[in-house]
Formats: structure tokens, C-alpha cells, sequence
């Protein structure tokens, strides 16, 4: 059987990622340094934890459930420590983006990250429809990226990846720079920054004497048509005539010209996961 080391298993992810993996086709050594991270996991799964050392010496996976600031420095102690062949994975595209890791050229490098439970979705249980973040009930999509490492070891990692984030859907495979396009830059400097946006806009209206209650009903209601006819999810769907023309004098009061390309430039990516891993 595959032999995982979780580290970080007593973190707030590493609790997550070790309940899934409770039960699975692989064996698990827990590894967490915290004695408060050690109750966390033993309440939640009744698991103890493992010496680190041992942990990474028998190690197939090393399965890396720690902040990305942290990647690069934690895999720096370890990485001779692992046999030829075991494969290291990671939950986000930033501290490998970043350069972070340290080079050995027998390891393979993978890595993972949810793109959490979709808005529209066929979701009926109470359990689903309130799991936001995924990984406990609602199905939800995946993104992979072999950094390094034999062609045959993806195959294991995303059975990890499926494992850690199940129930999954689609498992899409890219590359670490796609990834790093599609967080940070897609999902946090875009869709966050535009989440948060909305928000506030929801703020000023009811400044302006709105009704809270009636302004959140009014914006969530209308971004599921918007969302639905933006991505094709209702292709029937059309924007109004006085839709398209708000939308058309809105752009330039809330846009700047040339947003697309600075948002997704090269260097601004690159310095974005730069930022993230300090």
C-alpha cells in the first residue's frame, strides 16, 4: 500500500485532508508539532501522531497540508531525507511558482488544488448545498500539475488529489504556471477583488436608504441570471437591451482600459506568488 506522510495533519487543513483519507487505500502517518493540532486530529478521526522523522523515511507521498509562506522553508529540512521516487505534493501553485523548492532531481514534485463546490450544481442534501469550501459533501472540480517527476507517478497523485478532495468531478490536468494563472490571478485578484466589490456595493445601497435584506435578495438573485448567461450555464438567456447599455457605460467608470493584460502578465503573476509566499 501507498504510504502518505501528512504534514501538518492537526491544522485546520490538515484535519480535512486526514478525514478523507481516513478509511482510503493508503496509509497514513500523521505528523503534526503542535500539541493543540495532535487533540484537533485525535477528536476528529482518533488518529495519534507519528515521528516526523520516521514518517519521512517511509514516506511514498509526502503530502504537504502547511501555509505556502512555510512550503519552501519546511521542504527545505526534509527533502534529503526522502527516498528515491517519493513524490511530494502540494496544495497550491505559489511557493512552487515562486521557485521555493528545493532542487533533487529523483523526486517528483505535484501539485493539487480544489476549484471548490460550482454555483450551479445538482446538489439536494442539506450537507451538500451548505458545503461552500468542498471536500465534505459537495461534489467539486480539481486542478493537477505534474512539476517533476516519471509521467506514471500523476496517475497516484491524483488518486491523492481525488482521495483529499472527494467527492471530485472533473480532474483537470495543467501546468504549475496555469495553475498560478488560475489562483492567484483568476480566482483571488479577480474573482475575490469583484466578490468583494459587490459587496460594498451592496453597502452603499443600503447607505443610500435601501433595505439591506432587499439589496443582498436583489444582487444574489440577479448574479445567478447574470452568472448563468455570462457562462453559457442558460444559453437561452439574454442581457436586455438596457442591460447591455448600463453595462456598456459602467465598463469604463469601473474599469481601466487594460486591465486583462495586467492582471495576467507574466511578471505580475509571478510577483503575485512571490508576495504570497512572504
Amino acid at each position: 500500500m501507498t504510504k502518505i506522510a501528512l504534514l501538518g495533519a492537526g491544522g485546520k487543513m490538515g484535519v480535512r485532508l486526514a478525514t478523507n483519507l481516513h478509511g482510503s487505500a493508503f496509509t497514513v502517518d500523521h505528523v503534526e508539532i503542535s500539541s493543540e493540532g495532535r487533540e484537533r486530529l485525535k477528536s476528529a478521526i482518533g488518529a495519534d501522531c507519528v515521528d516526523q522523522e520516521q514518517a519521512l523515511a517511509e514516506a511514498d507521498v509526502v503530502l504537504m497540508a502547511v501555509p505556502d509562506r512555510l512550503i519552501g522553508k519546511i521542504a527545505h529540512t526534509f527533502i534529503a531525507k526522502l527516498k528515491p521516487g517519493a513524490a511530494v505534493i502540494m496544495l497550491d501553485a505559489a511557493a512552487p511558482y515562486a521557485g521555493e523548492l528545493p532542487e533533487r532531481a529523483d523526486i517528483t514534485y505535484f501539485v493539487t488544488h480544489p476549484c471548490h463546490p460550482p454555483i450551479f450544481n445538482d446538489e439536494v442534501e442539506t450537507a451538500a448545498k451548505t458545503d461552500y469550501f468542498g471536500g465534505i459533501a459537495a461534489k467539486q472540480n480539481i486542478v493537477c500539475a505534474l512539476m517533476q517527476g516519471p509521467e506514471e507517478h500523476y496517475a497516484l497523485c491524483e488518486e491523492v488529489a481525488r482521495t483529499i478532495y472527494k467527492p471530485v468531478m472533473r480532474s483537470h490536468r495543467v501546468t504549475v504556471e496555469q495553475m498560478a494563472i488560475l489562483e492567484p490571478a483568476l480566482s483571488e485578484t479577480v474573482g475575490a477583488t469583484l466578490s468583494l466589490a459587490m459587496r460594498d456595493a451592496v453597502d452603499e445601497a443600503e447607505r443610500r436608504g435601501v433595505p439591506r435584506e432587499a439589496a443582498v435578495d436583489f444582487m444574489l438573485g440577479h448574479l445567478n441570471i447574470e452568472l448563468a448567461i455570462a457562462f453559457g450555464v442558460f444559453p437561452q438567456g439574454r442581457f436586455s437591451d438596457g442591460a447591455l447599455h448600463a453595462i456598456e457605460q459602467a465598463k469604463p467608470v469601473i474599469f481601466k482600459e487594460g486591465w486583462l493584460d495586467r492582471v495576467f502578465a507574466k511578471e505580475n503573476v509571478l510577483q503575485s506568488v512571490k508576495d504570497i509566499c512572504k
